[in-house]
């Protein structure tokens, strides 16, 4: 049993198509724009849902120092750009920014390494996660409905 979509947003709009992928979905408003239906107020929606989450590395110690020292870099950086920006010269605004990427650096990775200790291997892992819909169903306003699967007519030809 499918759930349809429901909300204010949703009740003057008709499903014209269900997708296994939101790249196929978003080709189909893709195509419809480029043959000038109005879609402004097309919906992409995915049904559903569920939490995907991808390991990929083993968290290890170098690891944990490296990611926290190029974390730590670019605020230092950031930090000796901004006092940079009050120095008198180019010259003497290099310096600034060289050693807040240096003292970052070593800073964040003090911190990603006392981080990784502090969590004792309950997650020694990498990973990524993202949501995946089981489909993505495109609704346009009613009242476009029918131009729209006339276009939709013409993309399969």
């Amino acid at each position: 049993m499918s759930v349809a979509p429901s909300g204010p947003i949703m009740t003057d709009r008709e499903p014209i198509g269900s997708y296994g992928s939101y790249e196929e979905a978003q080709k189909v408003v893709d195509y419809l724009s480029d043959h000038g239906f109005p879609v402004g107020g097309t919906l992409i929606v995915g049904t559903g849902l569920h939490s995907l989450e991808r390991v990929i590395a083993r968290m290890t110690h170098l690891r944990a120092a490296g990611w926290g020292a190029a974390g730590g870099a670019w605020f230092g950086f950031l930090i000796g750009l901004f006092l940079a920006i009050f120095s008198t010269t180019v010259a003497a605004g290099l310096p600034l920014m060289l050693w807040g990427l240096l003292w970052g650096a070593v800073a964040g990775a003090v911190f990603g390494l006392i981080s990784h200790a502090m969590l004792r291997g309950q997650r020694d892992f990498v990973s990524e996660s993202t949501l995946v819909a089981d489909k993505y169903e495109v609704l346009v306003e009613s009242e476009q409905a029918a131009k729209a699967h006339e276009l939709l007519r013409g993309m399969t030809r």
